[in-house]
């Protein structure tokens, strides 16, 4: 009797392992919206209706970039078009101007796209005429850069990184490593640099932008380069040219 009943609990637990082991069970994770989904939606200023193309001076500055590479590799070129499409464009970087230049480089648009989404150079939508671009990365951070940002908003009338002045003339945005560590804290406004920030000079810079005037790039400090507090020690003759020391045939 015995035998027999632990027979039947032996089946009774195989049948039930059987069961449970048949059972598939299924995980899901709940779907989250994000504001960082590199994804295009048709507006009415963003649409590829609404037309791009070179001028007549930067299709020649195009076409000149171009013939630097292999016909074969032409498509190489696509992150300096884009850079010339968006200056062209104000400032950004439209579905249409990515459409143009997959075009006039014969390739798929998909890989432009592509290359337009992942640098952060690229701008997906309008800009001010003035676009402040703030370091607070760890060299900046450190000396203040929280400060110089905080500064640049208020001075612009409590707008918040990645907002425009009513008036469309600035932009301000928080970026990444400029690669100005030495004259920390810096930041960016179009292509030019302006380093060694104290609020204060950081809202002179602001006012001359204002005025309509381009304040001197550079330190604001009163160093001439990133030289230490003795002064420019080193590299203080004039540097050659491009190609002074290549070979003749190459000069």
């Amino acid at each position: 009797m015995l035998a027999a009943r632990l027979a039947r609990q032996l089946k009774a637990s195989s049948s039930s392992s059987f069961r449970a082991s048949a059972v598939r069970r299924v995980s899901t994770t709940p779907a989250r919206r994000s504001d960082a989904l590199f994804v295009h939606r048709d507006t009415t200023y963003n649409n590829p209706k609404v037309p791009f193309e070179f001028n007549a001076e930067n299709l020649t500055r195009a076409n000149e970039i171009v013939s630097h590479y292999p016909p074969q590799y032409k498509k190489a070129a696509v992150i300096p078009l884009l850079d010339l499409a968006q200056r062209q464009n104000k400032g950004w970087t439209s579905i249409s101007v990515m459409n143009y230049v997959a075009n006039f480089l014969e390739m798929p648009p998909m890989r432009v796209y592509e290359v337009a989404t992942f640098y952060t150079m690229f701008n997906r939508e309008p800009i001010g005429e003035h676009f402040v671009q703030v370091c607070t990365t760890t060299p900046c951070m450190l000396r203040g850069a929280y400060d110089i940002l905080d500064a640049v908003c208020q001075d612009l009338g409590g707008i918040k990184p990645g907002e425009t002045t009513k008036d469309g003339k600035f932009t301000v945005i928080e970026v990444e490593c400029q690669g100005a560590c030495s004259n920390a804290p810096m930041l960016v406004i179009g292509d030019d640099f302006y380093e060694d920030l104290t609020p204060e000079s950081t809202r002179k810079v602001l006012d001359a932008f204002k005025k309509g005037t381009k304040p001197k790039p550079g330190p604001q400090s009163g160093r001439h380069t990133s030289e230490n507090s003795a002064g420019l020690t080193n590299l203080t003759g004039k540097p050659y040219g491009p190609g002074e020391h290549c070979l003749p045939e190459f000069a």
